[in-house]
């Protein structure tokens, strides 16, 4: 293995503390030297010896750091991911990449200027759930798909305490940018770039001055139609999976324990029981069999680990590989938000 891929986290809080740091520190391709904390110092508490930085001109200007992780509010991808590829480093940055098309092709050129990788994290591809429905939907037991329907509900009647994420007029602010960005990214990774979008978004809290619903009606061809919803009024959520075809259907609820888990600071992705989904949670697939009868079957979904996000990560740097979110995947999805 080549030497790791020396790397600095933009923020320690909650994203940097859950989804990254532990990533970055079990992978062998990676080196976690530093973080940047401007008010808490709490990193050296999980990781002894990092480096805590003041500001980002710091970290930036540490010439040993290679790759940035930008895990900052979703106003600040575009202007950081910018600095940092400025300064001659790969970027890691959170979804969503940024609020416009005109700021993803620009960040796009700049990285093929300095001839550095910008690289988009979108973890919810190794969802545990996701990838049961990807399995079925590629084994084509469904036969010819003819309406999909992805969902990410949530239970939130009170405004966040993060200012940038409830207030109009900031960028990227809104459900549309904050779980939009994970069912986009699904649907696109399956069917590709929709022929036609239609999208509906409303403001159901009370005093919410953002979209804290959305919906999207997506078409493609064969007469495919897809939904993408999300809302974060609903007391009890509906199925995040629901796809029928022309011979099968496949039913399955959100069900990855990964966050859950990490959120318990107790175990690592490295764990035996890592990323494995409880008992009750199987997929239901109901086929018509040749005699023309249901046929259901429960599906138990594989276990699943977001340290496959950062193995692609490190072949894309190290060996040049294709990363698997594309730049493609990362325009189309940001077309659809802004939309």
């Amino acid at each position: 293995m080549s030497s790791p891929i020396v790397t600095g986290i933009l923020s320690f809080g909650m994203s940097g503390r859950v989804f990254h740091a532990p990533f970055v520190d079990a992978h062998k391709g990676f080196k976690l030297k530093g973080v940047l904390e401007r008010n808490h110092k709490n990193a050296a508490e999980y990781y002894p010896g990092i480096v805590s930085y003041n500001t980002m001109e710091e970290l930036l200007g540490d010439k040993e750091i290679e790759l940035i992780i930008v895990n900052t509010p979703n106003h600040l991808h575009y202007e950081q991911a910018k600095q940092a590829l400025q300064a001659g480093k790969h970027v890691l940055v959170e979804k969503p990449a940024t609020a416009t098309t005109a700021q993803l092709l620009e960040l796009f050129d700049l990285a093929k200027q300095q001839q550095r990788h910008f690289l988009v994290y979108q973890n919810r591809r190794w969802d545990s759930d996701f990838l049961s429905v990807k399995e079925v939907i590629e084994s084509g037991r469904l036969g010819k798909l003819t309406e999909v329907h992805f969902r990410y509900d949530r239970y939130k009647p009170v405004l966040s305490p993060k200012a940038f994420k409830e207030t109009a007029g900031v960028e990227a602010s809104g459900l549309v940018y904050d779980l939009g960005p994970h069912l986009l990214d699904q649907v696109i990774s399956l069917f590709g770039k929709p022929l036609d979008s239609h999208k509906v978004t409303a403001s159901q809290r009370e005093g919410s001055e953002v979209a804290d619903y959305f919906s999207y009606q997506l078409t493609y061809p064969h007469q495919l139609i897809v939904y993408v919803t999300s809302g974060i009024l609903v007391p009890q959520p509906l199925p995040s999976f629901v796809v029928h075809g022309s011979v099968g259907s496949y039913i399955k609820s959100r069900c990855d324990v990964q966050e859950a888990q990490l959120l318990t600071e107790t175990i690592k992705p490295t764990d035996a029981g890592y990323g494995i989904e409880p008992e009750g949670c199987e997929g239901q697939l109901t086929v018509i069999d040749e005699y023309n009868q249901k046929v259901v079957e429960l599906i138990k979904a594989e276990p699943s680990n977001y340290i496959n996000l950062f193995e692609a990560v490190y072949q894309t740097i190290v060996n040049g590989a294709l990363y698997l979110i594309t730049d493609e995947h990362i325009a189309w999805q940001v077309e659809l938000l802004e939309a």
